[in-house]
């Protein structure tokens, strides 16, 4: 076994040396060795790109020891024009003693139109009002927004009764690939094969594909889609610690992370005043982190961004503006996944004046961050990857180009899918093939893996909007049809599978769920446990706190109970006893205020000790007198039960009127029992005769 092993990790040694010399030969001065870039990452707070700009300068070679020299020659610039915050009085010091001085710090700048001078603000530096030159502002419209990293020259000139700073920038460049020739990309791709491609790109973004399953790669590549597709909205929760803003905060200069969550219209979108368009008119990408804190401190906010993340546009004043920034929302699941799907949806971090299934239909994925592993060192490569700079260049020149008509040259799109799921499902999978085969030279097999995986992310979106919406997003049967055989394939999302609230097998006597709405609003699946002791007929309840109702609801199938006890059981007795009945809410519904019916059920199945129909739910309630309500939203009903993992359902007359309202698909996978009265229900529930 040990052998076989060695063999595997002699293959796979080979098969990464192969990698490096294929991408040193194919991507010559464009490759840098990602471990150098992790040894100056930490004595240097500045972003990778960076770091890899001047390594990709002076390191992109093979031999060791050149890569030495180069790497000396960058730390030595670091040394000396890096800005550490804390030494920013020893530098502006020393700019003005020597006239003028290189450093490296992200730069911004504002107009200030009462001097009608541009003026840049150097973060690390400290200075706020450096004048620079318009012709530098406009070459580098970028610094207006947000700022970018730059190697700039400043100058110190001070004379007495001057109106600006005496600072001044000289000269700027722009730490940026100046031009990219996409016909050099589409070449060497021709070399790779797919597989090595996609451990290209991971490796690129400092990942080790090494180390990852198949299903982590194809993750962290659909973390990389907003690079390539314009107006593409993605959200991504899981685990803390598992890189999820990594590659919009390092790996780009065209993207932009809103930490904190916290911003306004004006900022992201258009401010009135200065007429000025925001972030979504200037990035690539806008990523919020930390989605549970996002915040507008307009009401607008929520519903400007619904706008513009469905069609690409927004509206303010008279103008409507375009923008092309794609939206990425990542944060934090606190529970686990599978409490999660069984108790409430996977949308439950997003804040609460966001929880809207309008909002949440413009997702066009959802990347399961649960299934990519916590990051530990072994999962960051030391190999060679394409310097981030070039890989952002290259990602933001396939922004132009569309590859959405991929998939009609194959297959079609099953009938489930409405208008939105569409576009999702051609967006998604446009970015995949875009980031895999940017040449265009793709098989039937590259778009089938494409496509379901575009499938799987925008499915579980939609299972998600249809605990949230209800019946109006029944449709989630996601499938495409091959072209030639016609054959239909569905595609499934794993977290949905074995997830039973109500487990198969026989329950114990006085167990019994059902299904109603609860004080929270939405529709949930309730279990009433029931416990008999020796005692004089009194009735107690636990589970239900403080509220009256849903206790008064208790009693009205107990008083029922005690009234109708000879129709049910001639020669039982309920006085010898004393009957406990606690409530578990099992999906985060708020109490019931219809148990009635179920709770008669309960106390019969105790009292005769016999259990309830495996599988099966109860729907409807009664009054004390014995007439049976119907069921208020019974396609609803019938779909939470069926999720739940329910067989049988019990369904009062009352309701047979609006059997035509319910889907065939969740109405033919139950064995459906008709009550006319409460005795009815506890026979056909009790499944006696």
């Amino acid at each position: 076994m040990m052998i076989n092993d060695n063999i595997a990790q002699e293959i796979r040694e080979i098969r990464d040396v192969d990698l490096d010399d294929l991408m040193t030969s194919e991507f010559k001065g464009r490759v840098v060795r990602k471990d150098l870039t992790k040894q100056l990452k930490e004595g240097a707070n500045v972003p990778v790109y960076v770091l890899e700009y001047l390594l990709g300068m002076y390191c992109s070679a093979t031999d060791d020891d050149l890569i030495q020299a180069g790497m000396e020659r960058v730390k030595k610039i670091l040394t000396d024009n890096y800005v550490r915050p804390d030494e920013a009085e020893k530098v502006k010091s020393m700019i003005r003693e020597r006239g003028t001085h290189k450093v490296i710090d992200k730069i911004s700048v504002k107009l200030n139109q009462k001097k009608d001078v541009y003026e840049a603000s150097l973060s690390n530096l400290g200075i706020k009002d450096a004048v620079i030159p318009a012709s530098m502002v406009k070459e580098n419209e970028k610094l207006l927004t947000g700022g970018i990293w730059c190697i700039v020259t400043l100058s110190y000139f001070f004379e007495e009764g001057q109106k600006t700073s005496p600072f001044s920038v000289l000269s700027l460049k722009a730490i940026q690939m100046p031009s990219m020739n996409m016909d050099e990309v589409f070449n060497a791709r021709r070399n790779f094969t797919m597989d090595q491609w996609l451990d290209l790109l991971l490796r690129s973004i400092g990942m080790e594909p090494a180390n990852l399953e198949q299903r982590a790669k194809w993750h962290i590549l659909a973390r990389m889609i907003p690079f390539v597709e314009n107006n593409y909205n993605v959200c991504e929760l899981g685990p803390r610690g598992s890189g999820k803003s990594h590659v919009y905060k390092e790996c780009s200069p065209n993207s932009l992370l809103v930490s904190g969550g916290q911003t306004t219209v004006a900022n992201l979108f258009y401010n009135m005043s200065s007429r000025q368009v925001g972030l979504v008119g200037m990035w690539d990408i806008v990523a919020f982190d930390e989605v549970a804190g996002i915040r507008f401190k307009d009401k607008d906010g929520v519903q400007i961004m619904k706008d513009y993340m469905a069609s690409g546009s927004f509206s303010r004043g008279r103008d409507s503006i375009e923008a092309k920034a794609s939206m990425v929302f990542v944060g934090n699941i606190d529970q686990s996944v599978e409490t999660l799907v069984k108790t409430s949806h996977l949308l439950a971090p997003f804040p609460a004046e966001m929880i809207d299934s309008a909002f949440f239909d413009r997702f066009h994925a959802y990347i399961p961050g649960w299934e990519i592993p916590k990051m530990r060192p072994e999962f960051f490569t030391n190999r060679f990857g394409l310097i981030t700079d070039y890989l952002a260049e290259y990602m933001r020149e396939m922004r132009k180009h569309a590859f959405a008509d991929a998939i009609d040259k194959f297959f079609k799109l099953g009938n489930n899918l409405n208008q939105r799921d569409v576009i999702a499902v051609r967006r998604t999978t446009s970015g995949l093939l875009k980031l895999l085969v940017p040449h265009g030279e793709y098989s039937k097999e590259d778009v089938r893996t494409c496509l379901t995986y575009a499938l799987e992310v925008r499915r579980r979106v939609k299972e998600q909007l249809k605990k949230i919406g209800g019946m109006e997003f029944f449709d989630v049967n996601f499938s495409y049809i091959d072209n030639e055989s016609l054959e239909e394939l569905f595609v499934n999302v794993p977290e949905q599978g074995g997830s039973q609230i109500i487990p198969p097998g026989m329950p114990n006597a006085g167990v019994v769920h059902f299904v109603s709405r609860g004080t929270a609003g939405k529709l949930g699946v309730f279990r009433i446990e029931t416990q008999k002791t020796a005692g004089n007929g009194k009735l107690t309840t636990s589970g239900l706190g403080s509220d009256t109702e849903a206790k008064e609801q208790v009693k009205v199938g107990f008083e029922y109970f005690k009234g109708n006890l000879s129709r049910i059981a001639a020669n039982n007795q309920y006085s010898d006893h004393e009957f406990h009945l606690h409530f578990v809410d099992l999906q985060m519904s708020g109490n019931s205020h219809s148990s009635s019916l179920a709770s008669l059920i309960a106390n019969c199945s105790t009292l005769l000790g016999k259990s309830m129909q495996e599988s099966m739910v109860v729907l409807g309630s009664m009054t004390l007198g014995g007439v049976i309500n119907p069921v208020q939203d019974l396609a609803g009903s019938m779909q939470v039960a069926l999720e739940a993992g329910a067989t049988k359902i019990l369904i009062p007359m009352a309701s047979a009127s609006d059997i035509p309202t319910v889907p065939a698909e969740t109405f033919t996978k139950f064995q459906v029992s008709f009550y006319q009265d409460p005795i009815d229900a506890v026979y056909k529930a009790l499944g006696v005769n």
